[in-house]
């Protein structure tokens, strides 16, 4: 986390001139400070509406049971499993930024990792309410927590995926969430010095003390990488586990030793695509052009177009392992995803996924914010429909012809998905007006380093050679918030 002398040659991480810490903790501090603007009520107002309908479809399906949804007795599960893979996928992105990239000292996470954070709590969130709902009986949810319950000897079977969900998922929203709030510490502490009355009280409370004196600072820095190395391995476990759910079965197109890095490699796919979606929105509404660069959204998109060709090969090697196997239940799943019923749902999946993915070869779309933000919301589209095949294509064809059925969601199913959404937005305009949506403290570390003012300061003086000089001025043109200054 410390700060540290960079190359000419790298692209700034904070763009702007005449940048001061004051000036950083002031326009972060803007939504949190002052009264929220029409944009952010307009959006709040269709986030929270999506959340009622959610509420209602939820509270219908608990006062009625899980057959208010379009299930039958070949298709058990479609859209409620398919949210609640396709949620816990998005979430994997924020650990990934936290953990992952801090380890490898990765700066330009910092503008993100915030909002990633934030991003992975609420998806967790949603998912676990798809878990719950699932259930049919939801005031006995924790019977698959190994406590003592009124039956004295029962407990759960440890051998069953679906108890290693909850155990994967529980972890992983635990130290989630605490890695965020730590995080949090000297930014809860800066609004808490610049508060007064009950918002100083309250804002002193969550700040847990925070003094920022040198021996604060270094068991901040030391928990955050303890923290991170805790997190690591949750990034590739949880999904693993959620992919054992299918892959542990006998069922045709689940039984497949390829589907926990396929799994793992589809939810960062996804999870950086809907922190795309979001800090492009942020980025834009609230003026955070110069923190977030184009070279994080270039950065961000490079991870895009990777974990989506890495799922493209996961594709080709799923059809190879049908082929090879000689299996006719095996080689008619993955055919019937192309001339079945449901061929529609596997183009999406495939040309949402890969075919589009693969246009971010090209530089001048990776730097294009539109093109980027539709490609973000593109590749959450593909991504739930991959889940959608995976479950309801693999099981609306049984072994029996006189098993086959066909699956069709209720309002109910839609509401419920459509109000999730609107649930996680809700969440998130709450958490932008609330907190700052970007790490002030850890953006500060870099204003010397990795900024651009920091960089024409060395050109001015005279201390970058002048071929390093003009190449970094030409390289400026990629950037949207930049001024040039003369080189010498």
């Amino acid at each position: 986390m410390s700060s540290h002398k960079e190359s000419i040659l790298r692209e700034p991480l904070i763009t702007g001139e005449n940048i001061t810490y004051a000036q950083i903790t002031r326009e972060v501090l803007i939504p949190v400070e002052n009264k929220p603007n029409k944009a952010w009520w307009i959006g709040f107002g269709i986030a929270a509406t999506f959340a009622l309908v959610w509420v209602c479809a939820v509270s219908y399906t608990f006062w009625t049971g899980i057959g208010a949804w379009g299930l039958n007795k070949t298709v058990g599960w479609a859209w409620d499993i398919t949210g609640f893979v396709w949620w816990v996928g998005i979430g994997h992105a924020g650990t990934l930024i936290s953990a992952i990239l801090l380890l490898f000292r990765q700066n330009w996470r910092n503008s993100i990792n915030r909002s990633a954070e934030a991003m992975t709590i609420f998806a967790v969130i949603c998912a676990a309410t798809y878990v719950v709902s699932h259930m049919g009986r939801p005031w006995l949810a924790y019977w698959p927590l190994p406590l003592p319950n009124q039956f004295g000897s029962l407990w759960v079977n440890f051998n069953s995926p679906l108890v290693w969900d909850v155990f994967a998922i529980s972890t992983y929203f635990s130290v989630s969430l605490v890695f965020w709030y730590t995080g949090l510490l000297p930014d809860i502490a800066s609004i808490r010095d610049r508060a007064t009355g009950l918002r100083r009280r309250i804002y002193s409370i969550f700040s847990f003390g925070w003094n920022g004196s040198v021996k604060t600072w270094q068991r901040f820095e030391a928990v955050c990488l303890i923290l991170a190395g805790v997190a690591t391995p949750l990034v590739l476990s949880v999904h693993t586990i959620v992919s054992m759910d299918f892959a542990t079965s006998l069922e045709p197109g689940w039984h497949t030793t390829i589907f926990p890095p396929y799994f793992v490699a589809g939810a960062i796919f996804s999870g950086f695509a809907m922190v795309q979606t979001l800090m492009l929105i942020v980025r834009k509404v609230m003026g955070f052009e110069n923190y977030i660069t184009m070279f994080h959204i270039e950065s961000m998109n490079k991870i895009i177009l990777v974990t989506g060709s890495i799922v493209g090969i996961a594709y080709l090697t799923e059809f190879f392992i049908a082929y090879y196997s000689g299996s006719e239940y095996e080689q008619y799943t993955f055919l019937n995803r192309f001339t079945g019923p449901y061929w529609w749902a596997g183009c999406m999946m495939y040309g949402c996924n890969v075919l589009m993915t693969q246009l971010m070869w090209f530089k001048k779309i990776r730097t294009n914010i539109r093109i980027s933000w539709v490609l973000s919301i593109v590749v959450n589209i593909g991504m739930w429909f991959e889940r959608f095949v995976i479950i309801v294509i693999s099981l609306h064809r049984d072994y029996l012809p006189s098993s086959w059925a066909m699956f069709y969601p209720s309002i109910v199913d839609v509401c419920v998905f459509v109000g999730s959404i609107g649930l996680f937005f809700t969440l998130f305009l709450l958490f932008l007006r609330v907190l700052p949506s970007i790490a002030m403290a850890e953006v500060k570390l870099l204003l010397k380093s990795s900024s651009d003012q920091s960089k024409q300061k060395l050109i001015r003086e005279g201390k970058v050679e002048k071929e390093y000089a003009e190449f970094y001025q030409e390289s400026l043109k990629k950037f949207d918030s930049v001024s040039e200054v003369e080189t010498v």
